[in-house]
């Protein structure tokens, strides 16, 4: 019999939990001609559990580093989704794994202000080698304008950050969106967000 950690022993998100129906709301349309999305850093789960259920036409693909996936396959194991995956390993500085079909979305999610920005670059990159022709990227977290915070809790937390790792920090839309476009990817939409995030939408 399989020994199915309880959920509440398992790491959890109270952010997940506040964003959830708001990020939903937008890739109902976003990903409405999706079929295959990829989740880049999926964290606690909590997202995939809730994409997937509410995205039904979309095979939904978990991944992140080797170290988050036991936590993560224990929350999906609590749950029948026959549209989520098995979360797969990605690192996106080493090359991203061959998925049985090929991705025409990717979704990722306070991922970007936790990465170096090697690591950024890494990140787009590897939208462009995986992405269809076709495809979109949804990217949800803070970002800053013209150099500038978008509020003084944002500040805060970017302080708070590089005092954890100097290599992190927010990052200016500006740079991102230059960014994606060395990766073909054009920025359509930036829509606000609560507690001052954002989700960019980024086709083909």
């Amino acid at each position: 019999m399989l020994n199915i950690v309880p959920l509440a022993q398992l790491p959890f998100s109270q952010a997940c939990e506040n964003n959830k129906q708001p990020i939903l709301s937008l890739l109902i349309e976003w990903f409405a001609q999706s079929n295959h999305v990829l989740e880049v850093g999926s964290g606690t789960g909590q997202h995939s559990v809730h994409f997937a259920t509410h995205l039904t036409h979309l095979h939904w693909q978990p991944s992140d580093q080797l170290a988050y996936l036991p936590n993560l396959k224990a929350r999906l194991a609590h749950f029948s989704l026959r549209n989520l995956a098995d979360p797969v390993v990605l690192d996106v500085s080493q090359s991203w794994p061959k998925l049985a079909s090929q991705v025409d979305a990717i979704f990722s999610a306070n991922t970007l202000h936790i990465m170096s920005k090697p690591l950024v670059e890494a990140f787009f990159a590897g939208c462009d080698q995986v992405l269809a022709n076709e495809g979109c990227v949804a990217v949800y977290g803070p970002f800053n304008y013209a150099g500038q915070y978008t509020s003084a809790s944002n500040q805060q937390f970017d302080d708070w950050l590089k005092q954890q790792n100097p290599h992190c920090g927010i990052r200016d839309i500006e740079w991102i969106t230059s960014l994606a476009k060395q990766h073909n990817l054009q920025l359509q939409q930036d829509v606000a967000m609560p507690a001052n995030n954002r989700m960019l939408y980024f086709t083909r």
